[in-house]
């Protein structure tokens, strides 16, 4: 099983920097939506307890959990593919647990995101908000967690899916609304009660938490949710989306 899940891991790597095109795409949106909405909201953006905090800033872990929701998600449409070249149906057959398919595509998927995201928290000393190395350990942790939840739901939709067209069709109506009601455009508190609960109940939310926490350790004004709360939101979040594909996948007919 850990040689399947190692193969088809490494195999989501090679296949996604091979492609230089989907390398350059999957920074290149989240960059353009920090520099174009960070630069026409700063002038605007006020926000109770946010005084002295940029737009730039407040939005900058809005973007990590952009390319940790996107880039997770999309990476699962290699199901489709796979399927419709043959791949899958002989992984399907081979004397290996199914569980390695949902593990090897999570992990690969996983990885080639977070490397994404370590390009982007790179960036994070220039504006002042590093967290130092304590706090950088939490900021992985959470966009590991983030990340694989994220990913193991795109598994659970790919799955049963014919066409990346489809998919697509479906993501870009599910995940924007998700993203943008995770507190990454406005803080919660700025929201009407009933777009609040949706809020809160959107795992997003919690995952951005553990995500801008980290970074804004400095400044207590940002911390709006408490950070075991919103962690515990998103472990049972991820752990629940693995549980769910693994279930899914072993339900697959063998003839399938």
């Amino acid at each position: 099983m850990i040689l399947a899940v190692r193969a088809l891991a490494w195999r989501e790597f090679l296949r996604f920097f091979r492609q230089p095109h989907r390398v350059v795409g999957s920074l290149a949106q989240p960059l353009l939506m920090w520099v174009l909405l960070g630069s026409g909201f700063g002038a605007s953006f006020r926000a109770p307890g946010l005084e002295g905090v940029s737009y730039a800033e407040y939005f900058y872990p809005g973007v990590l959990l952009m390319l940790a929701l996107f880039s997770g998600i999309f990476a699962t449409i290699t199901i489709i593919e796979d399927r419709n070249q043959g791949l899958l149906q002989e992984v399907l057959v081979a004397p290996v647990p199914r569980l390695a398919i949902v593990l090897g595509k999570v992990i690969g998927a996983t990885g080639v995101t977070l490397a994404q995201c370590l390009v982007l928290v790179a960036a994070s000393p220039f504006l002042g908000l590093w967290p130092g190395w304590g706090g950088a350990a939490l900021l992985l942790l959470g966009l590991v967690i983030a990340t694989l939840g994220f990913t193991a739901l795109g598994v659970v939709i790919a799955w049963n899916m014919e066409s990346t067209a489809g998919f697509h069709a479906v993501m870009s109506v599910f995940l924007l609304p998700m993203w943008m009601l995770s507190g990454a455009l406005f803080p919660l508190d700025q929201a009407p009660a009933w777009l609040w609960w949706t809020m809160i109940l959107n795992p997003a939310t919690h995952a951005l938490a553990i995500i801008r926490i980290p970074l804004a350790a400095h400044a207590g004004s940002w911390v709006q949710t408490p950070y075991l709360w919103a962690m515990t939101a998103a472990v049972v979040w991820a752990l629940l989306c693995l549980l769910v594909a693994a279930l899914q996948v072993n339900r697959v007919p063998k003839g399938r």
